[in-house]
């Protein structure tokens, strides 16, 4: 028996009557195992024979405890920070509307009304990034109805196709089924997540390329996909795994919460983010949704 467990053994009945413990115990492998122990002595009628000794791996158990107090601390957090965000938000309006007031009624230089175009562009970017960050931190409220999947993938192609987003050299392609794919969900999140990563694919892609928008279902796994790809710079694999964490924008444009709102809500319906990716030979994200749907030909 391990030396740590003969000293917990030891300790734990020191006082003659069974006890409960918890120790940390590390592996011939070298991984540290949570170790629930019960000993007590055992009776026999000539008197104490022994130890009654109970093991029980916690590690798992411990890790779900662990997981739920720093989801409770978050929790708490994002309350107060989408509070301080809300509290923000009402000024910056303020001070937005008084400028281009201002702008409209004072006689202004050239340099002075480059001065408060920059105030308004960057009032609008602010309001931006604390417009995601509420829709990140605040709980999501789901607002369940029955639609068409193709129907998000097409309103975000057209959409794009008529932003700011597409530059020369762009194209977009839709790939989708003939066929209906009903689907049960809040339709504006899953036009959030195809947005979301359809603009980082256009992002991706500064000298051009194309980005394919597509929806399908997977009848073998019981799952709904919608896939995004493009031909841009690709991610580093180092990156990946850190990819949808807030604040980790890589694109001059954006709040950095894009993705990070993508991996929430995709959670939230219990479901699963595949990445495919080689630098310089660009990305393919696939949302793989539990699919209660009904398909029909």
């Amino acid at each position: 028996m391990p030396a740590g467990l003969v000293n917990a053994l030891n300790h734990g009945l020191s006082g003659g009557s069974a006890r409960r413990l918890e120790i940390r115990q590390r592996r011939q492998d070298g991984h540290e195992i949570d170790i629930g122990l019960s000993a007590t002595h055992l009776e026999t009628p000539g008197g104490r024979a022994g130890y009654l000794i109970t093991f029980q791996d916690l590690t798992e158990i411990k890790k779900l405890e662990n997981d739920a107090r720093m989801q409770q601390r978050l929790a708490a957090v994002g309350e107060m920070a989408a509070g301080i965000a809300h509290e923000i938000r009402n000024p910056l309006a303020s001070m937005s509307g008084s400028i281009q007031i201002l702008r409209q009624e004072l006689p202004l230089s050239a340099e002075q009304e480059q001065l408060m175009d920059i105030v308004l562009r960057e009032s609008e970017r602010l309001n931006t990034t604390i417009r995601s960050f509420l829709a990140y931190a605040r709980p999501q409220k789901f607002s369940v109805a029955r639609f068409d999947l193709r129907r998000p993938v097409n309103d975000a192609a057209l959409l794009l196709r008529n932003s700011s987003e597409l530059h020369d050299g762009h194209t977009i392609d839709v790939d989708v089924p003939p066929h209906e794919i009903w689907y049960e969900a809040d339709e504006g999140q899953i036009k959030q997540i195809v947005w979301n990563l359809a603009t980082n694919g256009l992002r991706a892609m500064p000298e051009g390329g194309r980005l394919r928008l597509m929806a399908s279902v997977d009848e073998a796994a019981g799952r709904v996909v919608l896939t995004v790809q493009d031909e841009g710079i690709g991610i580093p694999a180092e990156e990946i795994e850190t990819l949808f964490q807030p604040f980790h924008g890589n694109f001059a444009k954006g709040s950095g919460l894009g993705l990070a709102i993508v991996h929430r809500t995709v959670t939230d319906y219990k479901g699963e983010i595949e990445i495919m990716s080689r630098k310089g030979s660009g990305t393919r994200v696939s949302v793989h949704l539990p699919a209660h749907t009904e398909v029909t030909t």
